[in-house]
C-alpha cells in the first residue's frame, strides 16, 4: 500500500525541501533520480508538487515539472497543485502552472470545487484573472461585451471568436449546495473579485440549491445579493445592484437580501437594499483586473518558454525592462519590444485603471504608457516546447462538455419567487470567517411548491431531532412563522470522512 516507492527516505526528503523551500536540496535529489519528482506521501495525500504550490515556492514547483511531475496529480481529496496555489494566492505558482497547461476546470472530489473557486473564497484576484487567461481572446473589450450580449459586431475576425459558452461554464461552475465563485466573492465582501467575474459573464442571478452535502446559513434559492447582504460589503451590494441583481428575489426561506442584512447585523446596508430604496446606485467601470493581452503572452510564453535567449553584444536586441534576456515579443500598436518574461509579469500584476491608458483591459507599456490589447511573437525568437506529461490518475468529467441536468441555477425570474425550507437559527449564525463549503447536512425541504425537488431523507433520528428541538426554540428563533433549525458554529466543520481527509491534507501541508 501506500505510493510505488514505498517509504522512500529520498522521496521523504524531497517532500521536506518542497514544503521548506530548499531549492539546493531539490536540484540535488532529482538529479539523483528524476523520478522522485512523482513521489506522494505515505496515504497518498499530497505530492512534493503540492507542497511546493501551497508554500508558493516557485523555483521548486518549476523544478519538478520539468523533471516529469504531473501537473495535474491530486491528492487523495481530488485536490491539484493549481487549487493548492489558488487557495494561498500564490499567482506566481498558477502563471507556472498555466505555462505547464494544467487543467483549471477540474474539481475535487468533496464539493466540487475548481481553483477559481479557491481563489475566489480567499479574494486571490489575480490568481482568477490568471485563470481566465485561455478563455478571454487578446481583442478589443467591445468585441467580447458585445458576443457576450448576443450582438453580432461588422468587425469580427477569426481572432476575435471565442468560445463564450466554455467561459460562461467555467466561471458559473456550481460547486456542493449550487454555490459558484461570484457567491463567495460576494459573501467575504471581496469586491474586485465580484466586479472582475461580472465583467467575465458570472451570472448575477444564480441561486444555491437546497440539496447537497454543505450547509448554507443563508437559504436556498439565495443570489449572489443575498450573500453580499450577508457579507455586509457595501461596494458589493452596489455593484451587484448596477449590473442587475433585483432587491425582491426571495430565497427558499422567504428572506429578501434586506431580510438577511437584518439577520447578520448589516444594518448599514438597509438604506441600500429597501425594495423602495430611492438611493441612487453608482456605476462602476471594468474591473482594474481585467487583462487583456494574457492570453496572446500566455501562449508565447508556452511555445518560446520563459528562459530566453542569452544577451547579445547589441544593446538594442536586450529587453528594456530587466536589461538581461533578449526581446521574443513585441506590443500591438506601440510596437515596443519586451522578453516574454516582462511582458508576462507585465499582463499578471498591472493594475492600472484602464482609462487612464486606453481600452478597457488594456494594460499600459512600461516604456511610453500605450495600451497594450495583444503581444506578437517576433520573427526570430527561438521556438522551444515546454514538457507536458499526461496526467494518469482518475479525474472527473470536464465540466465544459454538456451534461444532462435537471435544475438550470441561470434561469432568472423578475418576479417574487417563495419556497420554503428550513433555516437556521439567526442568533446563531456563524461568522464569514468560517469554512464555506462545510461538509454537513441539509434539513428536508419543506417547500410548498410542486415543482420544487427533494430528496429522500437519511439519518432519520438526526432529522427527528433536529425537528423536535425546532418545535421547542423560543420565539426569538422565530422569523414571520418560519420555523428555524438551531445549528451550532462546531456543526458547520468538516464532520464527515470526506471532510477529514481535506483537514488531514491541509495539515500535512501545513505541519
Amino acid at each position: 500500500m501506500g505510493n510505488s516507492f514505498g517509504c522512500s527516505a529520498s522521496g521523504e526528503r524531497l517532500v521536506s525541501a518542497a514544503r521548506d523551500g530548499d531549492l539546493v536540496e531539490a536540484k540535488m535529489l532529482l538529479e539523483f533520480s528524476p523520478y522522485l519528482a512523482k513521489y506522494s506521501t505515505f496515504g497518498g495525500l499530497n505530492s512534493p508538487l503540492h507542497f511546493a504550490s501551497a508554500k508558493g515556492h516557485n523555483e521548486i514547483v518549476a523544478l519538478l515539472l520539468e523533471n516529469g511531475a504531473d501537473v495535474n496529480s491530486r491528492n487523495y481529496c481530488g485536490q491539484t497543485a493549481l487549487m493548492q496555489a489558488c487557495r494561498y494566492g500564490h499567482w506566481e505558482v498558477v502563471q507556472t502552472l498555466l505555462l505547464f497547461r494544467t487543467n483549471v476546470t477540474r474539481a475535487d472530489y468533496l464539493s466540487g470545487r475548481t481553483a477559481l473557486h479557491f481563489a475566489a473564497v480567499n479574494g486571490h484576484v489575480r490568481c482568477i484573472r490568471l485563470l481566465l487567461a485561455d478563455f478571454i481572446p487578446s481583442v478589443p473589450y467591445e468585441v467580447i461585451s458585445a458576443q457576450t450580449n448576443g450582438s453580432k459586431g461588422d468587425g469580427l475576425n477569426a481572432r476575435s471568436k471565442y468560445d463564450q459558452p466554455a467561459l460562461s461554464k467555467f466561471v458559473n461552475k456550481a460547486a456542493d449546495g449550487g454555490i459558484t465563485a461570484l457567491h463567495m466573492a460576494a459573501l467575504n465582501g471581496y469586491s474586485d473579485c465580484v466586479q472582475l467575474l461580472l465583467d467575465i459573464n458570472a451570472n448575477v442571478s444564480a441561486v444555491t440549491f437546497h440539496y447537497g452535502t454543505s450547509m448554507d446559513l443563508i437559504g436556498a434559492g439565495s443570489t449572489p445579493l443575498h450573500y453580499a447582504a450577508g457579507g455586509g460589503n457595501l461596494k458589493c451590494c452596489q455593484i451587484l445592484l448596477s449590473r442587475g441583481a433585483s432587491r425582491l428575489t426571495l430565497n427558499c426561506n422567504g428572506w429578501l437580501p434586506l431580510d438577511v442584512a437584518r439577520i447578520w447585523g448589516r444594518h448599514w446596508l438597509e438604506p441600500l437594499l429597501a425594495p423602495n430604496s430611492q438611493l441612487i446606485v453608482p456605476t462602476f467601470p471594468p474591473s482594474y483586473y481585467l487583462s487583456l493581452p494574457l492570453m496572446s503572452v500566455l501562449n508565447i510564453a508556452r511555445e518560446c518558454g520563459l528562459q530566453s535567449s542569452v544577451i547579445t553584444s547589441d544593446d538594442n536586441d536586450n529587453c528594456a525592462v530587466c536589461l538581461e534576456r533578449a526581446c521574443s515579443v513585441a506590443a500591438e500598436g506601440c510596437g515596443h519590444e519586451l522578453c516574454v518574461r516582462c511582458a508576462l509579469y507585465l499582463c499578471s500584476t498591472s493594475n492600472i485603471p484602464s482609462e487612464m491608458v486606453g481600452p478597457p483591459g488594456a494594460i499600459p507599456c512600461p516604456l511610453c504608457r500605450h495600451g497594450i490589447i495583444a503581444f506578437v511573437k517576433l520573427p526570430d525568437s527561438p521556438a522551444k516546447d515546454l514538457k507536458v506529461h499526461l496526467s494518469l490518475g482518475l479525474c472527473t468529467p470536464c465540466m465544459l462538455h454538456p451534461c444532462d441536468s435537471g435544475i438550470s441555477t441561470s434561469a432568472w425570474r423578475p418576479e417574487i419567487r417563495k419556497n420554503r425550507v428550513a433555516s437556521v437559527s439567526s442568533d446563531l449564525l456563524c461568522p464569514v470567517s468560517c469554512s464555506p463549503f462545510p461538509s454537513v447536512a441539509i434539513p428536508l425541504c419543506t417547500c410548498d411548491d410542486v415543482s420544487c425537488p427533494s430528496l429522500e431523507p437519511q439519518g432519520g433520528e438526526t432529522r427527528e431531532e433536529s425537528l423536535a428541538d425546532t418545535q421547542g426554540s423560543s420565539v426569538e428563533d422565530k422569523m414571520e412563522g418560519t420555523k428555524l433549525v438551531k445549528a451550532s458554529c462546531s456543526s458547520i466543520f468538516w464532520n464527515r470522512r470526506s471532510g477529514h481527509r481535506e483537514h488531514q491534507c491541509n495539515s500535512e501541508i501545513n505541519a
